[in-house]
């Protein structure tokens, strides 16, 4: 609000926890009680009282994503639970050219990238880099994130004041673009991770598929988590990763084994 954004959607389906109001300040204790209140109502409720001339939009079901005012605002922010949410979302907006900023908590670091629109992704020049639709460059094509993780995996808990760092970083990125004369479309430095060609050639594919076929490749994708794997020989680099990691393995027997003593076997 404070660079002069005035219409604001929310889209959440989530109530106010507990660990919610001292990491997200639109959020009070009693907003928790009784189950939680609806997040995104009372999130909108809290901006218009800081600002008044807000214009806060909370989407409901049925009409959850009305098609006219779905792809017009000019920036969306991604700040799901998980990695895997967020793939669909980066697709979507590099299809129709919008801004993507993402912003994911650990347990004591964050991360905040800006992914790719059709201009800026076509750029193969080593000076301009190439952004991704799905984390930079995760050998990873889009799953389940969250099953079997420990806590100290999920952002739920996350060390104090991550979260406003994260938010502060992502707003200044957004005014950033706002104000190149490229837009969503200004180059981007090379990732000094840049290991594999693989990524983009997953985000090409996605990229394709959903514009050909629509809902029909996102229901494939959602049903088979290793849809895009074969496609882009991703699944052959998994296996060799693999491969790679059991050959590093030190196999030496352990010293009180090859000296004949009654050590512990683990």
């Amino acid at each position: 609000m404070g660079w002069g954004v005035r219409t604001i959607t929310l889209v959440v389906s989530g109530r106010v926890s507990f660990s919610n109001p001292v990491r997200q300040p639109l959020f009070e204790f009693e907003d928790c009680l009784n189950g939680g209140q609806p997040k995104a109502e009372y999130a909108a409720a809290r901006l218009n009282k800081i600002h008044p001339g807000i214009v806060t939009q909370v989407p409901t079901t049925p009409h959850l994503f009305p098609k006219p005012n779905l792809w017009r605002t000019r920036c969306r922010f991604l700040l799901m639970d998980s990695r895997d949410s967020r793939w669909l979302p980066t697709v979507i907006g590099a299809a129709k050219d919008k801004i993507a900023l993402n912003a994911a908590l650990g347990f004591d670091t964050f991360v905040v990238m800006r992914h790719g629109s059709r201009g800026a992704s076509a750029s193969t020049n080593a000076e301009t880099g190439t952004l991704q639709r799905h984390y930079c460059n995760d050998i990873v094509a889009p799953t389940d994130s969250l099953t079997d993780r420990t806590l100290d995996q999920m952002c739920t808990v996350t060390r104090p004041g991550l979260a406003p760092i994260a938010a502060t970083t992502a707003v200044y990125l957004l005014a950033t673009l706002t104000q190149h004369p490229q837009g969503s479309r200004a180059p981007v430095p090379p990732p000094t991770r840049d290991i594999s060609q693989l990524p983009s050639a997953d985000d090409d594919l996605s990229l394709q598929a959903y514009e050909k076929e629509g809902f029909t490749v996102l229901l494939k994708a959602f049903n088979d988590q290793k849809y895009f794997e074969g496609p882009t020989g991703l699944d052959k680099l998994l296996d060799e990763g693999q491969l790679e990691v059991l050959e590093s393995v030190d196999w030496d027997e352990d010293e009180d084994d090859a000296a004949g003593g009654d050590g512990d076997n683990f």
